[in-house]
């Protein structure tokens, strides 16, 4: 009976999760120069809307803009994440997953994210892998598909630079020989920096990108909660991105501030470099 009533109390709250606070404001006061911004509205459960994940039907396609088409490259990855595509036009594919995690499904509001992942495809075991894929004949389908690299520590960014290819472990950036053309790289990584990770590792994902000369690369890393709600001893070095000597391994806070950076780019013209961030969560709909 106890357990009846616990899972009673779970499936309700899950459901509370879906409901509540809706965002009221258009997509265009959120966004310019000088945005609306509301005050926070703090509930008890956060809400959220997921979208389940479910495949596209044969022949159906997202719809794109006036001029330009979409077609499947290609299928049946486990969890792709991010995208790095080399000088030859090979796409390299992270198959990637959060690692383990202590708090992982404990709680009322662990079991519901458990849930809200499982809903959002999440719910899966990292492939640690990074799976390459090869368009032989321009059609704009991948014929080639082949595991590059595995064995990895739930990675997520990548660079080319020269013949050294980078991978953002989330603990850790690696670098391994790349000769132009190969499908799989089998030869062992050498570590260039230990990065902030587990045991919470609330902010995984690590990316990485070089500077023009290939000296110096560039890692974003997230914050270790949402709001530093797990102490600030575990923030040290995160909500950031780092700058770190390639041949070294030295490293040094390029930017901080930043709760959670992931795509990063250089602005052609100034050579800025430029970070989309996600910031904090559950302060309302419109925030």
């Amino acid at each position: 009976m106890r357990l009846h009533h616990s899972i009673l109390c779970a499936l309700l709250a899950l459901s509370v999760a879906g409901c509540g606070d809706l965002a009221k404001l258009p997509v265009a006061a959120g966004t310019g120069p000088d945005p609306t911004i509301p005050p926070p509205a703090n509930t008890l459960i956060p809400t959220v809307n997921i979208a389940p994940a479910k495949g596209w039907p044969a022949g159906a396609t997202p719809l794109a803009a006036q001029g330009a088409a979409v077609a499947r490259f290609a299928e049946g990855l486990d969890h792709p994440r991010w995208i790095y595509v080399l000088p030859n036009g090979d796409v390299l594919v992270a198959e990637t997953n959060a690692p383990p995690r202590p708090e992982d499904g404990q709680g009322i509001k662990g079991w519901i994210m458990k849930q809200v992942m499982k809903v959002a495809g999440a719910g899966v075991p990292s492939a640690n892998r990074v799976t390459l894929l090869r368009d032989t004949n321009g059609d704009g389908v991948a014929e080639t598909r082949s595991v590059f690299l595995e064995g990895l520590n739930s990675p997520f960014g990548m660079a080319l630079v020269g013949n050294n290819f980078y991978v953002a472990n989330a603990d850790a950036v690696v670098r391994f020989p790349y000769k132009q053309g190969e499908l799989t790289i089998t030869a062992p990584g050498a570590k260039v920096v230990d990065l902030p990770g587990g045991p919470i590792n609330h902010h995984w994902t690590k990316n990485v990108i070089a500077n023009a000369d290939g000296t110096k690369l560039y890692v974003a890393i997230g914050s270790n909660s949402n709001v530093a709600e797990n102490g600030m001893e575990n923030e040290r070095g995160r909500a950031a991105i780092w700058e770190v000597d390639v041949k070294t391994g030295n490293h040094r806070i390029f930017a901080s501030g930043l709760r959670n950076p992931v795509g990063m780019a250089w602005e052609p013209e100034s050579g800025a470099l430029w970070t989309s961030v996600n910031e904090r969560d559950e302060i309302g709909s419109d925030l």
